[in-house]
């Protein structure tokens, strides 16, 4: 995060050519004066209160028109605080892409919430090169969401008497999570020991929730439990001690599973490759080599072209937690070039925090998105993770065949240059 000198030198000039330092200074001072007012509650404006604020911005009719403010906003208020109204945001349909799952059984067509030009139509090429030579395979391998609470001490030796006094409790421990949770199950306790810190690793199935909350009201249950049964009193207990790689990407995340790990492989004949991604086996595994090393030298987690891409589009079409795609575009895809000239592409993902109940899911557009697919409600967690890895590796052939024919920016000037002549 360090900048150089002589850079460092360069924008102090370009500030000091605009006004002086002490002007700088003024400018820079924190101002307690004259105070916005807030709501006491911070929780839903009344629709007076959103007719002054939009008209203060712009014409209040123009603006309840585009953010939907003057509709049923019901549906949305246990979701948000302060709602003024909701935004649209274009859907596209790629696909259908042909699965062969351990749950995703079938040809689905794919919605994608997105502004960015060019990116339905990649994955719809990606996806339909996948279908044409038989579909993907997906396999889910494992489940699991942390949440890691820490538990401090003056010594290293009273976190050890702590963690005697802890250990032969685990079925107690088990038993005060579950007891928050009908559907949340804790699978697996693990200790990590720092000086005089344990950190405390919790485990837990989610069922067909994403289970952010869900695990973080049972592990709350665990801290509260031990605060007060201890017979050696932490410190200071912390729900969540930054270790469980929640919305970010982590090495401990990319070695394990947080959410559902699905691993999903496809192979595509040479016509096929030819014939919808106009490229070669040779020249795929090629470009895939070039890009593992840029990522390793770039120090990425995992190895991959834009998973990012795809997840966050489906993300916000269905009902996701958006800020997850940090941590779900982490993993690893891999290309060979096969007998025959055929590809085997393959990609794993081991942090897919999804679910298709809770959160975001029941909103009318989100749930729309997600009947589109056919996985709205319980029991189709597991499908709709191994559509969201099948969703990862069509995009990253789409991507990788346009980079290595030397496709990639003439298809987004086509694209832009379309979206110019259409617009009105």
């Amino acid at each position: 995060m360090a900048e150089s000198l002589e850079r460092a030198e360069q924008l102090l000039r370009q500030l000091l050519t605009q006004k002086e330092l002490t002007s700088w200074n003024e400018q820079l001072t924190p101002d307690t004066t004259n105070l916005p007012e807030y709501r006491s509650d911070g929780l839903q404006q009344s629709s007076a209160a959103i007719k002054d604020l939009l008209t203060s911005v712009t014409s209040s009719e123009e603006a309840q028109r585009a953010l939907g403010s003057d509709s049923d906003l019901s549906p949305y208020l246990n979701t948000i605080e302060n709602m003024v109204g909701t935004i649209q945001i274009p859907v596209g349909i790629a696909g259908p892409l042909r699965l062969r799952g351990t749950y995703a059984q079938g040809d689905f067509k794919v919605p994608l919430a997105t502004h960015e030009a060019a990116l339905v139509a990649s994955y719809h090429r990606g996806m339909r090169a996948v279908t044409e030579a038989g579909g993907a395979t997906a396999l889910l391998l494992n489940e699991g969401v942390p949440r890691v609470p820490c538990f401090t001490f003056s010594s290293t030796r009273d976190a050890a008497n702590f963690l005697a006094w802890l250990i032969p409790r685990e079925e107690t421990l088990r038993q005060t999570a579950e007891a928050t949770t009908r559907h949340g199950k804790l699978s697996e306790l693990r200790l990590t020991v720092e000086g005089c810190h344990v950190y405390l690793h919790c485990h837990y199935t989610t069922g067909d929730a994403a289970g952010q909350n869900m695990v973080t009201l049972a592990t709350q249950a665990i801290c509260d439990s031990i605060a007060q049964e201890s017979p050696i009193p932490p410190k200071a207990v912390y729900v969540e001690s930054n270790l469980s790689g929640d919305k970010k990407a982590s090495a401990i995340s990319f070695g394990g599973v947080r959410g559902k790990k699905v691993t999903c492989e496809v192979l595509l004949p040479a016509e096929v490759l030819k014939r919808r991604l106009k490229v070669s086996a040779a020249q795929m595994e090629d470009y895939w080599r070039v890009s593992a090393i840029g990522g390793v030298l770039s120090g990425s987690v995992g190895i991959q072209g834009h998973y990012a891409n795809g997840l966050a589009a489906l993300f916000i079409a269905c009902g996701q937690d958006a800020a997850c795609v940090a941590e779900a575009a982490v993993g690893v895809t891999r290309f060979e070039k096969r007998e025959e000239d055929a590809l085997y592409a393959c990609v794993t993902l081991p942090n897919l925090i999804v679910g298709t109940v809770g959160g975001g899911t029941h909103l009318p557009s989100q749930q729309a998105c997600l009947n589109i697919l056919g996985l709205a409600g319980e029991g189709k967690a597991r499908a709709f993770a191994e559509v969201c890895a099948g969703v990862a590796l069509a995009g990253e052939l789409s991507i990788i065949a346009a980079i290595a024919t030397n496709r990639f920016t003439k298809a987004h000037e086509i694209l832009a240059r379309l979206r110019r002549r259409h617009t009105p």
